[in-house]
């Protein structure tokens, strides 16, 4: 289970310096098996919403999107996902109402409440499932470093206060490849959020769509509110500076690692930690899967969605890998 990322992978320093070797060997790892996969062309378009960082992106709200503009455009999107941090592989069909996040993960279930959505760690096979059950286009949640599929549109999602950390490729940061290779696959960049980061200064010509993280209709009203806020996400300390944001007093903030699956007892020591500050809990919806069941009715969260600050654009990028299908070659 991936632990919180660490310091180090948001500044430069001796130790990313000396770590800096062994993530050259895991980006040449990651070039050449991409070079050596024949990829499957699937016989209707695959949209992947990926990113260069490991975690903290946005990339499953951006998949949401996406998702939800294509069925209004008329579409029939289904979602992959590999199920990070489930026990299954699949391939198989997400039932919120039937799994459970510790066969799924927590980003599955997520998934399905937009759109039908297979688990799939063989990408290729729940993609051939996807479009056998009517599927008329895929959106790959993730899968941007995976090459067993072809991606006719390469979304690469930055968020626009982190960049890509420190610019070392893991274990000395934040990147799954190097920063050069990835944009020079992506067709187009999701920044997300003011670009405090001056990513869009690295960009050239590449095409950069813009948009940013707001509450979802009908997401509890905070401004004013003294609230204690955990989350075990890529970056929690991203949720806790959105709630401030939004105008909430977070007296106590508690990060946990990404994917963490809540004890009766942490959730208890939270609870009574909200109490003794005069405070709600708060957590976010992928958090709130991971709480156990008898103790959800309590806990605030923040449903969140993207706004796109060129809707139009978007839509003009999915219309280009729209309604074309091509004969699959197996």
């Amino acid at each position: 289970m991936l632990r919180s990322p660490p310091e180090f992978w948001h500044r430069r320093g001796v130790l990313p310096a000396l770590l800096a070797p062994l993530g050259w060997v895991y980006a040449a790892a990651g070039a050449a098996r991409r070079a050596s996969v024949q990829p499957w062309r699937a016989p209707v378009p695959v949209v992947c919403v990926g990113n260069l960082v490991v975690g903290g992106a946005g990339k499953t709200p951006v998949a949401i999107s996406l998702a939800r503009r294509l069925a209004a455009l008329g579409e029939r999107p289904h979602l992959l996902t590999r199920g990070y941090g489930g026990k299954l592989s699949g391939p198989l069909r997400i039932k919120p109402e039937r799994h459970h996040y510790r066969d799924v993960g927590d980003e599955a279930l997520l998934l399905a409440t937009a759109a039908p959505t297979w688990l799939a760690r063989d990408r290729v096979r729940g993609a051939r499932h996807a479009v056998r059950l009517g599927a008329s286009v895929l959106v790959l949640d993730d899968g941007f470093q995976n090459p067993s599929l072809v991606q006719d549109l390469k979304l690469v999602v930055v968020d626009g206060g982190y960049g890509f950390g420190n610019g070392c490729v893991m274990p000395a940061g934040p990147l799954r490849e190097l920063v050069c290779t990835g944009l020079r696959r992506a067709d187009a960049v999701v920044l997300l959020g003011p670009d405090r980061a001056g990513i869009a200064d690295r960009l050239g010509s590449k095409p950069v769509l813009r948009g940013r993280l707001v509450p979802r209709a009908g997401a509890p009203y905070l401004a004013g509110e003294r609230v204690v806020a955990f989350a075990g996400i890529g970056r929690p300390r991203k949720f806790f500076d959105f709630l401030g944001t939004l105008g909430a007093e977070v007296v106590k903030q508690h990060p946990f690692p990404d994917h963490h699956p809540y004890r009766e007892d942490e959730i208890a020591t939270l609870n009574r930690a909200a109490a003794e500050a005069k405070a709600r809990l708060v957590t976010t919806e992928k958090d709130l899967i991971r709480v156990p069941l008898a103790f959800r009715r309590d806990i605030l969260t923040v449903p969140i969605e993207v706004v796109w600050e060129d809707p139009a654009a978007v839509d003009l990028a999915l219309a280009r890998v729209r309604r074309k299908a091509w004969p699959a070659n197996g």
